[in-house]
């Protein structure tokens, strides 16, 4: 997918409304919000950096949180303005509102370099039903977007698709690496590619896993994932956590994963695809911990699957020396409870050592890398969570079609 650069724009002192991906969750410390992860706000600084040699006046536009559309203080931007001035080291100014006549004379009295941090724009309801009014408003006062809000670009909110109709509109450079990567996944990923896929929902899952199956050669399932794909497989999974049956009030559909679970299964053999499930699983009881042969034995009543065995550890690490692109989305354990971690680790280790492209996705993945290791040790961390499986699962991502 191409999209139209920055670098190919003549951006020179132009007013830039800067589509943010900032939509990062708060925390108080010591009396104080502050974000809780910055690596949001680090991914754009080139970005920002670039516009600010431009002599562009920067305004900043983002949502936090789901506020309803109410004004809600603990979700203000004001922690995300200080974090990106303390990484940016100049000052980033912040006010309490991204409509209106009151921002319209503060864009105006702005000189080049300077930032401006807009309000959260989902304290207006019109922003989550796209109201074009509403995103013609936010627009006023400026030349062009820029559009970096790669985590939120699968959203039609007044702020992503609404921007686009009224101004012209660029990819930053953020937006640009994350759609680069991910295509190049899609479209010619070094070979053998292999995708692992983990963590407690398949739901958010399945249409990615079903469209990576036509491209990958094999497909490796660990977490509560695998529980579902272990039962389609007709294992016994006692009280294992499994997300199986999904009721979509509505829509008044029942959708029965499992059911997903065998078509892909199936879809694997005629495709001649591999879709790999543990071979051994640890299980506890909440109080003794042991491992099984999964393919052997069944998980008793009263006893959960909560990681991948040390011969699913071997195996799935042997598949992942050998590939030339490693994609990975989702713990293969419970990775709340350091007891149930060393399947994860062993397989982030593992892909440290490919000699090859490594993508790291998913919030839990990267938190784990964080704790367990180092994210430079990787050749990608794909920051956004729904947007990247849906781009990954073939769909046209709504803010990027502006892009193209």
């Amino acid at each position: 997918m191409k999209l139209r650069s920055l670098k190919n724009t003549n951006v020179a002192g132009k007013t830039i409304l800067y589509r943010a991906p900032y939509d990062i969750d708060v925390v108080e410390k010591n009396g104080v919000l502050e974000v809780s992860d910055d690596l949001r706000i680090s991914a754009t600084l080139s970005t920002l950096e670039y516009l600010l040699k431009q002599n562009c006046k920067i305004v900043i536009l983002f949502y936090v949180g789901r506020p309803d559309g109410q004004i809600v203080e603990k979700l203000r931007t004001n922690p995300h303005a200080r974090r990106l001035s303390e990484l940016l080291g100049r000052p980033v100014d912040k006010i309490d509102d991204c409509i209106g006549p009151v921002v319209l004379g503060k864009i105006a009295q702005m000189k080049p370099q300077d930032i401006l941090m807009l309000e959260n724009v989902r304290f207006y309801p019109e922003e989550m039903v796209d109201d074009d009014a509403f995103a013609k408003k936010l627009c006023e006062g400026k030349d062009l977007i820029v559009f970096d809000g790669f985590p939120q670009a699968h959203r039609m909110h007044a702020s992503t698709t609404g921007i686009e109709r009224h101004l012209p509109a660029v990819a930053g450079f953020y937006l640009e690496k994350e759609v680069e990567m991910l295509s190049g996944i899609l479209e010619n990923p070094g070979r053998p590619f292999t995708v692992i896929i983990g963590g407690a929902k398949i739901s958010d899952k399945v249409d990615a896993i079903h469209n990576l199956l036509k491209i990958a050669d094999t497909v490796l399932v660990g977490g509560a994932v695998a529980n579902v794909f272990l039962k389609a497989e007709g294992r016994e999974l006692g009280s294992s956590f499994m997300e199986d049956v999904f009721v979509d009030k509505v829509k008044r559909e029942k959708k029965d994963w499992v059911e997903d679970a065998k078509s892909i299964l199936s879809e694997a053999k005629s495709l001649d695809k591999k879709v790999l499930c543990p071979l051994d699983v640890v299980i506890s009881d909440g109080n003794e911990i042991k491992t099984i042969d999964i393919t052997k034995d069944g998980v008793p009543n009263g006893w959960m699957a909560l990681d991948i065995g040390p011969e699913t550890e071997k195996l799935f690490s042997e598949i992942i020396l050998k590939s030339k692109t490693v994609f990975i989305n989702g713990p293969l354990g419970k990775s709340s409870d350091d007891k149930f971690i060393g399947g994860s680790v062993s397989i982030i280790n593992a892909m440290k050592e490919v000699n090859g492209e490594t993508i790291i996705a998913g919030g839990d993945t990267i938190d784990l890398v964080r704790k367990y290791g180092k994210l430079e040790n990787y050749t990608h961390v794909s920051l956004a969570g729904g947007a990247t499986l849906e781009f990954l699962a073939g769909k046209e991502l709504p803010a990027l079609k502006a892009l193209e």
